[in-house]
């Protein structure tokens, strides 16, 4: 008979084995975790800094290019400073004076009200932005200033008219080149010569402005607190939040508070002001602290 051959021992893990390997496998996971974990979380924590970051600086910037474009005293914020409103200015100029002695060419009247039409002599900018339906403002002082005061809006003893008409005409007395025109406007009616105390600019300025722009805080169905700008409403004497009729756009997410998002000192007598723009922001996650700019904004408060 032939020996039979001798049969290979098997391979494999003991139980003891598997649990020791298991043991070992835990405790170099706890130690990676450890260490990566900080990493981690500092990079998720950096990400989101820099995304309420990013949303804050963006606000309080486009907050600050309007408000440098607002209509000389004519910035309002309320009480608890959670809403800020103003007239925004799209262009400016000159405005021929019957001081001037031209006949020929219309001036701004401040006896007549049946004038209606004046000549543009030099543009502050570019005069070319201007359509039908912006308004032209004269010499504002700001609230509580009338009849110098634009936001009694178009009826009243006020300083703003609706532009009706644009048209070009040369005036030979001002430019003998002909081919030289100047931008005559017509106004839907002349409040100017209408005002209890005349009271023209003493450059013979004036400021066109296409309507009221506000940025307001307010609580959604939600809970949350979201910044909104408004626009494409009428102009009333009162500041009304959110106001009447206007087409909101949100700007900013997750406010922190509605209180004190805007600061503005001013008086008649100054020739600037500024206006303190305070916006904090939440973070997704609860835990994580907020993030809070601040912007000041010099505005130009000469009418």
């Amino acid at each position: 008979m032939k020996p039979q051959p001798k049969r290979r021992a098997l391979g494999g893990f003991t139980l003891a084995e598997m649990i020791i390997a298991i043991i070992l496998l835990g405790v170099l996971g706890t130690i990676v975790a450890v260490f990566i974990r900080a990493p981690v979380k500092n990079y998720a924590d950096a990400v989101g800094r820099a995304e309420l970051t990013d949303q804050a600086d963006l606000a309080l910037r486009r907050m600050a290019r309007e408000l440098r474009l607002a209509l000389p005293n004519s910035i309002r914020v309320n009480a608890d400073g959670s809403a800020v409103e103003f007239l925004i200015t799209r262009s400016g100029g000159r405005y021929l004076a019957a001081e001037d002695g031209i006949p020929d060419a219309p001036a701004l009247d401040f006896l007549d009200p049946g004038k209606r039409e004046f000549t543009v002599l030099g543009a502050l900018g570019s005069f070319s932005g201007t359509s039908v339906g912006d308004y032209v403002v004269v010499y504002n002082l700001g609230s509580g200033m009338a009849p110098a005061d634009a936001w009694q809006g178009l009826q009243g003893d006020t300083n703003i008219a609706k532009i009706k008409a644009i048209s070009q005409r040369a005036v030979p007395e001002i430019d003998p080149d002909t081919s030289h025109t100047f931008p005559v406007l017509t106004l839907e009616r002349n409040p100017f010569a209408q005002q209890s105390t005349p009271m023209p600019s003493p450059t013979q300025r004036f400021q066109v402005v296409t309507g009221p722009v506000s940025y307001y805080c307010a609580q959604q169905p939600d809970g949350t607190l979201t910044l909104w700008r408004s626009s494409g409403y009428d102009i009333s004497p009162t500041q009304n939040v959110p106001p009447a009729g206007a087409v909101p756009a949100p700007l900013a997410t997750r406010l922190a508070s509605c209180g004190h998002l805007f600061d503005y000192g001013s008086a008649a007598t100054q020739r600037s002001s500024l206006v303190i723009l305070s916006l904090e922001l939440k973070a997704r996650n609860e835990h994580e602290p907020s993030i809070r700019l601040v912007h000041q904004v010099h505005v130009d408060n000469t009418p």
